[in-house]
Order: structure tokens, then sequence, then C-alpha cells
């Protein structure tokens, strides 16, 4: 079998979820991912027609891992959860996907701006890397 590589942009948000949803994905409920309101506000963004997520044949490829983040707001911060000063411990998933870097750019530009609007934290925290993607060659 034959490979190739492909250029691509790695997207990983993370999202902020109800304590209950990520309880409830460790248990092995993934429904709780559409029950989230702002889990399936990120869905939908991944699910839409556009550059995120598109494989050609196949679409809205995405990629969730379950965890914790922690920070500390300081003073000045007007935070979603938490209190300024005081640290904190969020249910976080993280959505991974890719756009290929020949997607045009207002349709790069349209996807993480999306993003962006939907995410409910004062410093969302998006991060998009390039990378290369192995892919089987074409027979």
């Amino acid at each position: 079998m034959q490979t190739a590589s492909k250029h691509a942009l790695r997207v990983a948000v993370h999202v902020p979820v109800a304590a209950e949803t990520l309880a409830a994905l460790l248990a092995g409920h993934r429904g709780a991912l559409e029950a989230d309101p702002v889990m399936a506000r990120m869905l939908a963004i991944l699910r839409a027609p556009g550059a995120l997520g598109d494989f050609g044949i196949y679409h809205g490829v995405g990629e969730i891992g379950l965890g914790w983040e922690t920070f500390a707001p300081s003073p000045d911060a007007n935070p979603t959860l938490g209190s300024a000063g005081a640290v904190e411990h969020s249910p976080t998933v993280t959505l991974v996907s890719w756009i290929p870097c020949e997607a045009p750019a207002e349709a790069i530009d349209a996807a993480l701006a999306a993003l962006m609007e939907a995410h409910p934290w004062e410093v969302p925290v998006i991060e998009v890397t390039e990378t290369r993607l192995l892919m089987r060659a074409p027979a």
C-alpha cells in the first residue's frame, strides 16, 4: 500500500462542558455531547458545510478528548467559571479537527471565526497548528 501526505491545519478547541456532561461521557453515554449546549454549538460548526473537518468523502471529522483544565483568573478577569484570584478546574472536552491547507482562505477564516464566536470563555483556548496527515495514495 502506498501512502501520501497532505498538509492541513490542526484545530483544537478546548470546550467547557457541564460537570454532568463530563461524568456522563466518562460513563460511556455519547449522547451527552449533543445534550450539552456549548458542545452542541461546537459540533454544529464542525458538521456544517465548510472547510472544518472536510476529508473529501468524509465530512465533520473530529476527535474528542475528555478531561479538565485548570486556571487562575487575574483580578482584572471576568471569568465565565470561578472567580478572580481563585484557582478553578473546568470539565472540558477537547474537540480536534482539521482544515485542508488548500481550502480557500475565506473558508478557513469563517470556520475559525465561528468557533471563536460560539466559545463562551473570556479567553477561548483554540489552537491552530500546521500538520501533515498521512493518507492512502490513490491506486
